[in-house]
């Protein structure tokens, strides 16, 4: 029964590790994409400032209104009227009541924009504030197509450097095991097996310290991309590679979204600039209105003519003209402030642009650099490689101490994570060029290209 029971749990972890999908640098940045608070703040943004349109369209659409109620006087208002105008003589003063004990009205009002500069200037802002968020978007997207390259590769970087440990760890063990029987034989010292012992504890201790930087960044993405921390993911067991073709590449700063942001923003301040001077043009306005009044001695809605209760109908139409003529100079120093935020602006715009074109020229320098550091340790690799082998033959024939052994395949080991972080530091600066040309998002495309074997064995 224990047999059946564990062959089945065998089974299924099987096939849910079967079903676990390989996470690529593209799928991780469609997750992050889909999942991440950013990405979601910059889509409502821009849901939101499409309201923000529709409100102000509003204001130059047509406005029905209606309206209506009932008044009950329970003691009307009275004055007073010398009795002698009509005609008696020596009179005293007559008390008149004035109204009805009970009125009621409905009215129904049409208002129409037909000119106000201040709503079309609005409407204009609301548009290319909308346009602003979109870029915006795009902008928050790039930050996170960023951070999870950048978190994806790190993860790569501390796999290898695993790898690289353990690789070392294997060498070491089989140099433990000649020197154990060549101390067997009393062709060895004592103190070179504790040698050897103690060379195999430290890259033990070197394989738990990279086990445990593997799971750091592996945390470190699921949390860039927005993955629950106990969700498991499985890497490709491709590497990354250096992509020459970058190098010599051409490209500029024309394309970064971080301008466009800055070129659309310098154009709402320009309109905010129309706005603050609308004030001053005059509107018109158009307005119709009909109503009913009835009014008596009884309730209008439950009694008519019979019972002295009266009503009639009314209309009107109103063209109205508002026209500014002084208002302390406030409306001017509006306009100032808003003409110098332009200007501000424009100065940050020109600044910008010269730090992306350096960022450019810096991130196109490093690239070619890290490019020639990378081809310099991969011959390194190779050449710790043939100095291990050699070492490892005169080591047989007595040629060589246990130290020059443990020493070349330090070396090698020391040689291959120098790669590796070469390999990092050209992705990390492969990302800085891409930035700095505007052209993050073909990192999606690219991705599949690279992931090829790139690592020495």
């Amino acid at each position: 029964m224990k047999r059946i029971i564990t062959t089945i749990l065998l089974c299924a972890t099987a096939i849910s590790f079967a079903q676990q999908k390989e996470l690529t640098l593209k799928d991780a940045i469609r997750y992050a994409l889909e999942h991440k608070a950013d990405a979601e703040k910059a889509r409502l943004d821009v849901k939101k400032s499409e309201y923000q349109i529709q409100e102000v369209r509003a204001n130059a659409l047509p406005n029905l209104a209606a309206s209506g109620g009932i008044v009950y006087n329970p003691k009307l208002q009275a004055t007073y009227i010398d009795g002698s105008t009509f005609g008696i003589p020596g009179g005293g003063p007559l008390k008149m009541e004035m109204g009805q004990k009970w009125s009621a009205n409905a009215e129904a009002k049409l208002t129409q924009m037909l000119f106000s500069q201040a709503v079309f200037m609005g409407l204009k802002a609301a548009r290319t504030t909308r346009e602003f968020y979109l870029l915006n978007q795009q902008l928050t997207e790039n930050e996170i197509i960023e951070k999870v390259a950048k978190a994806y590769y790190q993860v790569y970087q501390t796999r290898q450097m695993l790898q690289n440990v353990e690789a070392n760890l294997a060498l070491t063990e089989k140099t433990a095991g000649v020197v154990k029987g060549l101390n067997e034989a009393g062709l060895a010292k004592k103190i070179d097996l504790d040698r050897t012992t103690v060379a195999l504890n430290n890259l033990k201790s070197a394989r738990q310290q990279a086990l445990n930087g593997l799971q750091l960044s592996e945390n470190a993405l699921k949390y860039m991309i927005g993955m629950p921390m106990n969700e498991q993911i499985i890497f490709p067991k491709e590497g990354f590679e250096a992509n020459y073709d970058l190098a010599f590449a051409k490209g500029g700063t024309n394309n970064r979204i971080e301008l466009q942001v800055l070129e659309k923003q310098k154009q709402l301040l320009d309109i905010n600039v129309k706005v603050k001077r609308a004030a001053l043009y005059p509107s018109l306005m158009l307005q119709a209105t009909y109503g009913y009044l009835s009014m008596g001695p009884k309730m209008p809605i439950i009694y008519g003519k019979k019972d002295k209760v009266y009503g009639a109908d009314y209309s009107s139409i109103t063209l109205g003209v508002s026209v500014p003529i002084f208002s302390g100079f406030g409306t001017t120093a509006k306009i100032r402030q808003a003409q110098i935020e332009s200007q501000a602006l424009e100065a940050t715009l020109k600044d910008t642009h010269l730090a992306m074109d350096l960022a450019y020229e810096n991130a196109h320098s490093q690239l070619n650099n890290n490019l020639l550091t990378i081809d310099s340790q991969k011959e390194n690799v190779k050449l710790a490689e043939e100095v291990l082998l050699n070492t490892q033959n005169n080591y047989q024939q007595g040629l060589a101490s246990l130290t020059d052994l443990l020493d070349a395949e330090r070396s090698l080991s020391d040689a291959k994570n120098n790669y590796t972080n070469a390999l990092l530091d050209y992705k990390l600066a492969e990302i800085e060029l891409l930035k700095s040309q505007g052209k993050l998002n073909t990192i999606k495309q690219v991705l599949n290209k690279d992931n090829k074997k790139s690592y020495p064995n």
